[in-house]
């Protein structure tokens, strides 16, 4: 069976390889761009670019940004945990839970 199924694949091996290594190729350019080493040549260069007066002091500090975003991710006001736009609870703020023991009493009509 392996023999006939590698047969009768054989006409996409070129297709599987060319997968593989646009794998590979995104793994390590992923890998660059998230490098220290290579966010931190960025943002000496900046520095010195803006030290040189070839960009203004505000171009520099969008290159920076731009820089740190990549490394952790877009600023916005949502963590992780809020992105189903479900809204934030003030500090302090207590969940809201109801008593449990109180549930029987309720589902029978009862009084608390």
């Amino acid at each position: 069976m392996d023999i006939l199924w590698m047969l009768l694949t054989l006409p996409y091996a070129p297709v599987r390889g060319l997968t593989a290594i646009v794998k590979v190729v995104a793994r390590e350019a992923e890998s660059q761009q998230h490098s220290p080493v290579n966010i931190r040549r960025e943002l000496e260069e900046l520095d010195r670019a803006a030290a040189a007066g070839e960009i203004t002091p505000e171009e520099r500090d969008r290159g920076q940004q731009r820089v740190l975003e990549r490394l952790t991710g877009p600023a916005d006001d949502r963590t992780p945990s809020r992105r189903n736009g479900a809204p934030r609870r003030p500090a302090g703020a207590r969940r809201e839970t109801t008593d449990r023991r109180d549930e029987p009493r309720r589902a029978q009509g009862g009084r608390r």
